[in-house]
């Protein structure tokens, strides 16, 4: 401790010499100091600083052309997208114009069988008409034959007269069918009234 004590002192030590102050300043290693430093930074500011700022540009370079690229890119996308929606609202549009057509064809065709159907079910009934039209003015033919020659043998046997002679027989069955017309038709009227 006493040691300590003599060199807080400024006093010599044992040896005789006055210690060296570490923390005091010695003007050639000062100066030596700033040169190493001055050097030190020359060569840093010479050769490291511009590499330094050399990748820093080749970064932000690349990463604005990857903002860019990637903003063509959005940009793309999004036009893509437009076209696909467009596209898209047209198929629908154009899926919904041909239902329609296909309703309004379904509708078409629907009424034209049904116009066709009435077509030849009047037809069918026309042509059932005329055949029994038919069918009945042979019967008629029949008949009158029939029944005039039934009358006429009849007639001649009430009367007692041959009616053989061709007007006399017609106007004799003309006039009997005629009166069964007539009362075919009271019958009929009376028949449908009640």
């Amino acid at each position: 401790m006493q040691n300590l004590i003599f060199l807080a002192d400024g006093e010599p030590a044992e040896g005789g010499h006055a210690p060296e102050n570490p923390l005091g300043f010695v003007p050639v290693e000062a100066a030596l100091s700033l040169v190493v430093f001055g050097l030190l930074l020359f060569l840093i500011w010479k050769f490291v600083a511009p590499r330094f700022e050399q990748t820093f540009a080749e970064r932000t370079q690349a990463i604005e052309g990857g903002i860019a690229a990637a903003e063509s890119k959005q940009a793309e996308a999004d036009a893509r997208l437009a076209e696909l929606e467009k596209q898209l609202a047209d198929a629908r549009h154009e899926a919904a114009r041909i239902r329609e057509e296909a309703r309004e064809q379904g509708a078409a065709i629907v009424a034209e069988m049904r116009e066709t159907a009435q077509a030849e079910s009047a037809r069918i009934v026309e042509h059932g008409k005329a055949q029994i039209e038919a069918e009945r003015q042979q019967a008629v033919t029949s008949l009158r034959a029939e029944v005039g020659t039934l009358a006429t043998g009849l007639a001649g046997r009430i009367v007692g007269e041959s009616l053989e002679d061709e007007a006399r027989q017609s106007r004799v069955v003309e006039r009997f069918l005629a009166e069964i017309e007539a009362d075919s038709a009271t019958t009929n009227s009376s028949g449908s009234v009640n």
